[in-house]
């Protein structure tokens, strides 16, 4: 049968400090073992009850991971349109679009951690309207290669993407529970994600955040059907003691736990309308983990 839905992996972000060999090997083994994706998470720093901790720079890191994969999709998950220019960001991944033979994935959100603002020196006010303008000039640099666009907190002049994007390339997912930015981005985007804090990593809850979302799509004129769907599910593997995470606010309550049984039926209970992708946040997150992952894919793949 064929699988319910695309499978990919979230690598790690800020759990321990992990260097690129292993990073590769990570990714290496996810596309030897049948996963779909590759996410990173585009943070800067933490400062919280775990200590200090910070990642890679994730656009760095995605084209590299671009360049030693061949099959996965990859993508942030997803990037702060504030830590960078709006352009530069388009720019960058037209840029990973191209290296990567088209498989590039490009979330986009307003951004949260006000840490990481105030130490790399970036603007923590009106995020939602930075975002407003920001999503706009990306979303046009990708699908129409130039833009002339003055706003209250940016500006570009007869700005083009050359060499132009692949058309209709990357698709546009939007990372997102607040209102205001999904009605900005909804009429435009090709997918939405939602992280498993937000529905208590459970089918039902991600089945009332989709409902809730469909409610919105309609009230923006969008059809439903035209907004696939993606989710951050957290697993627990062997080993597994609870994934540390930069922010002590944002862990989520309960992770699926189990044997590869019992971990494939758990996944398969998250198969409903609208969702294409998920996105398995692993505890450890290790190459031994993506490793166990595979006979968790031979049982779904199977059955």
């Amino acid at each position: 049968m064929a699988r319910p839905f695309a499978i990919g992996v979230q690598l790690p972000e800020v759990e321990r400090e992990v260097s690129w060999p292993e990073l590769q090997a990570m990714a290496r083994t996810a596309e030897e073992i049948g996963l779909d994706s590759l996410w990173v998470g585009d943070h800067l720093l933490y400062r919280s009850g775990n200590g200090v901790r910070g990642p890679w720079e994730a656009w760095s890191l995605l084209a590299a991971l671009a360049a030693v994969t061949t099959k996965v999709q990859l993508g942030p998950l997803v990037a702060a349109t504030s830590f960078h220019s709006p352009a530069m960001l388009a720019k960058k991944a037209a840029t990973v679009d191209e290296v990567s033979d088209g498989r590039l994935i490009l979330g986009l959100g307003a951004g949260w951690n006000r840490v990481e603002y105030d130490a790399f020196g970036f603007p923590f006010d009106h995020r939602a309207s930075r975002f407003e303008e920001a999503f706009t000039i990306i979303r046009s640099l990708l699908r129409d290669g130039v833009i002339d666009f003055a706003g209250d907190y940016y500006t570009v002049k007869e700005c083009e993407l050359v060499p132009r994007p692949r058309t209709g390339r990357p698709p546009l997912m939007i990372g997102s529970q607040g209102p205001r930015v999904l009605r900005a981005t909804l009429p435009y985007v090709d997918m939405w994600n939602a992280w498993h804090a937000w529905f208590g990593n459970t089918p039902a809850g991600l089945a009332n955040m989709m409902a809730w979302l469909d409610s919105l799509c309609i009230e923006v004129g969008r059809d439903p059907a035209e907004v696939s769907r993606t989710a951050a599910i957290m697993i627990q593997c062997p080993g597994g003691t609870g994934r540390i995470y930069g922010d002590t606010e944002h862990e989520s309550n309960v992770a699926i736990s189990g044997s590869t049984g019992d971990i494939a039926a758990a996944l398969r209970g998250f198969v409903m309308p609208g969702l294409d992708h998920v996105q398995l946040v692993l505890d450890p997150i290790t190459v031994e983990s993506i490793e166990w992952m595979g006979g968790v894919l031979e049982v779904i793949d199977a059955s």
